[in-house]
């Protein structure tokens, strides 16, 4: 678990209730670091990502369970710099998404013409990512 208590702490905290995309990167077979802008819900102890079933983001974690997460930057020098690293599991069974998940998503799920329930069917993997450590400037 990261501490959310020291200066940096409370502004991932903050970004991890407010931020509406993260990018989460995994490593591919040949060692190859791959970066995905994904939706997430933070939990309190955990992200919460839902995908499709057959991405190279869900075979990664399911061959290795160590990841990062980073905030979006915008272009100026004032924009802090936020990595969580930890560990993705992958839930076995389709899982319809987390009630808060939707709410906090649920205008730009509506943006995309599509209902939370076609959302359950075409993103039914939940990964969770469990924080280990916090680094930024």
């Amino acid at each position: 678990m990261i501490d959310l208590t020291t200066k940096l702490g409370v502004q991932a905290a903050k970004r991890l209730q407010e931020d509406y995309i993260i990018w989460l990167t995994t490593v591919m077979q040949d060692g190859t670091p791959q970066p995905n802008p994904v939706w997430f819900y933070w939990d309190g102890k955990a992200l919460l990502i839902y995908s499709q079933p057959a991405t190279h983001k869900v075979r990664n974690i399911t061959r290795n369970p160590r990841v990062s997460v980073n905030f979006q930057t915008n272009s100026e020098a004032t924009s802090e710099v936020i990595v969580l690293t930890g560990n993705a599991s992958i839930d076995k069974e389709p899982s319809p998404h987390d009630s808060r998940y939707i709410e906090k998503y649920r205008d730009l799920i509506h943006k995309l013409g599509v209902t939370p329930e076609g959302l359950d069917v075409s993103f039914s993997t939940l990964i969770r990512v469990s924080p280990t450590s916090l680094r930024g400037f």
